[in-house]
């Protein structure tokens, strides 16, 4: 008996949920895993320090208020490492605002912030375009930067995104109806698309 595609998604949607739950907690327990490498790094450097025969520089008494001094110095050097990171933290934010920085070279480097369309926005620019140019049928200009939109959507039909999203419209919702920006040929070649991943 084969497994239904209705078990198949929530056992998929049940996994990504967990692996999703791990990820929020990434950030925080891989700082604490790295405050305790590097804790535990620098001790046996400085273990002598605390030992009875330690003679030479600053040497530090062996118990503090009847407590193995060993738990202090391991405490010090990890909130020195944690105190470190929020330094570095707090001087990329504001001193030198690189994070602004950051999110300018992202925002440049995704084509789908500067010149390309994904299939949602091709829809809406689509259909804006096309209520412009039927609104304002005498505005020769507004006509024509209208139709260098629909000129636009119709060149990323032939992309990737299209084609995944006119894949999964159809088998969502029936066959997709080719739009008036592109071609019965733009959607059929949408639907023969493979993509590497789903190989």
């Amino acid at each position: 008996m084969t497994e239904s595609p209705e078990a198949g998604s929530f056992f998929k949607k049940w996994a990504m949920r967990q692996y999703w739950r791990m990820q929020q907690s990434q950030a925080v327990v891989s700082l604490l895993l790295w405050g305790t490498t590097i804790t535990l790094l620098v001790w046996p450097l400085i273990e002598w320090r605390f030992a009875a025969g330690c003679t030479d520089g600053p040497c530090f008494s062996e118990e503090i208020l009847g407590i193995s001094s060993t738990y202090f110095a391991l405490a010090g050097i990890f909130f020195t490492v944690m105190f470190s990171v929020l330094l570095i933290g707090f001087l990329y934010d504001q001193v030198f605002s690189l994070w602004t920085e950051w999110r300018s070279v992202d925002m440049e480097r995704n084509p789908f912030a500067t010149y390309a369309l994904a299939p949602i926005w091709l829809m809406t620019i689509a259909l804006q375009s096309e209520v412009l140019k039927r609104t304002s049928p005498d505005d020769e200009e507004m006509v024509k930067q209208a139709e260098w939109c629909l000129k636009w959507c119709e060149t990323y039909t032939e992309g990737e995104m299209f084609a995944r999203a006119v894949q999964r419209w159809d088998k969502d919702m029936g066959e997709t109806p080719t739009f008036w920006f592109t071609s019965d040929e733009a959607m059929q070649r949408a639907r023969q698309t493979t993509f590497e991943d789903e190989v």
